[in-house]
Formats: structure tokens, sequence, C-alpha cells
């Protein structure tokens, strides 16, 4: 059986991996912190080993050394859009020190695989360099950091650049799970004029994803590759809450023009990626939106 790493496993996208790899017959073992809720593994918890870093690198050095793992997943990450003052100590410690203990920790234990998970949110603008906000700047940084280990360390690894992600049982206080509660609440919601575009991209599609860059490593011969995870299809925050409401019969109550945009909000895509070999996005957003709907997803 083999065994693999995945920090992230409590959240909604590394939940729905864990899942899958049990699935698949792999060993999971997820590395949380001690304040992680389990709500979105409870079906598996029995099924996967869970390891609480408190911090301590060498906790985490010696655990590694202890489970021969034969590939991490790293998904744990702090999102904040528009940060405070306050929120860079855990922007910090979350995406740049946690991730380089997790990388210190592969290397002294041999370790030399990694997918590593970063955001379209690095390429404001389309450009080659240009986070929308410092959650994205870390991510870039946390990449340069990768960078030394493949070069110095003989790493591989595969940095998946996830555009939005939604799905039945989706507890984030994103909008598109939340619009079933607004509209049985019959609320007015203010928002921005509604011309930004998004690209979402459905957790199965995601997962799969995952599985497609673990699979290269066995396939390809490479160092650090960079690939973009789009659903294909672009569409406007205006279009997407009428689309929900075709799709739903809701009618959901928007005050367009009721706030501002961010300071740097994301008009356009970034289009210049690649894509991951041996995938492409499957659920169209129909699709996916009627099995919400069907789902009763949770208004959480």
């Amino acid at each position: 059986m083999e065994r693999v790493v995945v920090t992230g496993g409590t959240g909604f996208v590394g939940s729905n991996l864990s899942r899958r790899l049990v699935k698949e017959g792999y060993k999971v073992h997820i590395i949380s912190r001690k304040s992680s809720t389990y709500e979105n593994i409870e079906d598996i918890l029995n099924e996967v080993e869970i390891f609480e870093y408190d911090n301590q690198i060498q906790n985490l050095i010696d655990y590694f050394n202890n489970i021969n793992a034969e590939v991490v997943f790293h998904l744990a990450s702090l999102f904040i859009a528009e940060h405070e003052a306050e929120d860079i100590d855990g922007l910090i410690d979350s995406n740049l020190k946690f991730g380089t203990h997790i990388l210190e920790a592969m290397a002294k234990s041999n370790v030399k695989r990694i997918i590593n998970t970063g955001t379209s949110w690095q390429h404001y603008k389309n450009e080659e360099y240009n986070p929308v906000c410092l959650y994205a700047a870390t991510k870039e940084a946390f990449e340069k950091l990768l960078e030394y280990y493949v070069k110095a360390l003989d790493f591989k690894a595969v940095t998946l650049k996830l555009f939005d992600t939604y799905g039945e049982n989706d507890r984030r206080s994103k909008l598109i799970n939340l619009l079933s509660k607004f509209a049985k609440e019959k609320k007015v919601l203010k928002m921005s004029p509604g011309e930004q575009k998004l690209d979402l991209v459905h957790i199965e599609d995601v997962v799969e994803a995952f599985i497609c860059a673990y699979e290269l490593f066995e396939k390809e011969n490479f160092e650090h590759e960079k690939y973009g995870v789009s659903s294909g299809r672009e569409i406007k925050l205006k279009d997407l809450i009428g689309l929900y409401e075709e799709i739903t019969g809701y009618e959901i109550k928007v005050e367009w023009g009721g706030r501002p945009y961010r300071k740097r909000e994301v008009m356009e895509l970034w289009s210049d990626f690649e894509t991951l070999p041996s995938w492409n996005s499957k659920i169209s957003l129909e699709e996916g939106l009627k099995r919400m709907a069907k789902n009763g997803n949770k208004d959480k």
C-alpha cells in the first residue's frame, strides 16, 4: 500500500482528495493543526492517519522518517483576499513557514516528490509575476522556496494553479455556496457591478487533476512543472447569478453596484498557462450547479 501525505486534508479540496486516495487504496497521512476540525472527513477518519503539526520541525521530521511516504500533496494554506496588518503573521506561518517545514521534513526523510497547490491569482492581468493580493504573493514566494529543493536536492515537483473550486457539501463561505441561503432569506445582496469574470472548476475535476499530476511522476522526467487547472469556461459574476437562478428556480435579490470592486479585482482571467497532460474538465457548470441544488448544499 503506497503511503501519501496530504497537507490541508481537512479542508474542502483536501478532504475530497483524501477521500479519493483512500478509495484508490492509498494509505493517507493527513497533516493537520491542533485547531483543525474534522467535520469534512468524518466518514474516513478511521481510514486515515492524522499527525497534528505543533510548529516543531523536528517532530515533523521524525514523523516523516517513520511513515516512509511516496509523495506529498501540499494543499494547506491560509486564504485572505484583502489582508489587514494583523493577518500577515498567519499568512507567512501558513503559506511559507509551514510549507518550508514540510519541504525540509521531506528532504530529511528522502521523500522527493511533491504536488504543490498554487492559484491563478498569482497572475494578475495575465502577467508572469503580478500577485493579486498578499495571499497570492505568498503562493509565489513558496514556489521560489520549492525551487531551491528542486535544484539543490533533486526534488520533483508539480504545481497546480487552481481557479475557483466549488461543489457539493462545501462549507466555505464563498458566494456560490451561500446563494441558496440568500435566496431563502430573501435579503438584498449589495454586490459589485458584477462584470468580473470567474472560472469555476467542480471538485471532482480538481481531485482528478491531482491524481493525474501524481501519475506524471511515473510517466515523464522533469524537475518542476506548473499547470493551470481551468474549466475552460469563463463567466461573469452577473451571469453566474442568472444561471444559478435559472437552474434552481431561486430568486436572488441583488443590488448590482451596491458595493465597489476590490482594489485589484480580477476582471480578466489568467489564460497564459499550460494544461495538465491527460486531464480535462468534464463537469459543466450547469451540471455542477444542478448537483449542488439536488444535494441541498450546506449553507455554512
